[in-house]
């Protein structure tokens, strides 16, 4: 079984270095990794399955330049802040369990290495910890939703 943070690993030297695919193997591990093209056709990008681990995260978006709107205003109030994303495809937990507060409120203090959520995949509960040390200021997913990898999670302003 690979391990995450070494997935999480590959997946940001993916994004950092713009390769669309990557292929590792030795004598016990073997992961290919795939992100789509966002300049390739639409009938050229496909999704090849791989024998052990995939993961594909979403394809970076594009900003054009336009007149300032409410999008490019809510754009400047992200400014300065850390999103924390999904590591994984799961379910979303915003506590430990369904009667016991949330590990985090909007507004309230993270410690760096502090569990943010947890995150449910194939029946295993998977604590996400905060990068930062900061102040909550956005949970952008609900309890019980269900996550893509590289989604935003929430966004915390660092202390």
């Amino acid at each position: 079984m690979i391990d995450i943070r070494k997935l999480k690993e590959l997946v940001k030297l993916m994004v950092q270095n713009d390769l669309t695919e990557m292929d590792l193997r030795d004598s016990e591990e073997q992961v290919t990794l795939q992100r789509p093209n966002q300049w390739a056709a639409p009938e050229v990008q496909q999704v090849v399955a791989a024998p052990v681990a995939v993961a594909a995260p979403p394809a970076p978006s594009v900003a054009v330049a336009a007149p300032p709107t409410e999008s490019a205003t809510a754009e400047d109030s992200r400014e300065g802040l850390v999103v924390i994303a999904s590591p994984m495809v799961g379910t979303f937990y915003a506590a430990p369990s369904p009667d016991a507060d949330p590990f985090i409120k909007v507004g309230g203090s993270v410690a760096q290495d502090g569990v943010v959520c947890l995150i449910e995949a194939m029946k295993i509960f998977n604590e996400i910890k905060s990068e930062v040390a900061g102040t909550v200021e956005q949970v952008l997913v609900k309890s019980g939703d269900p996550i893509e990898f590289g989604q935003e999670l929430m966004l915390v302003r660092p202390a």
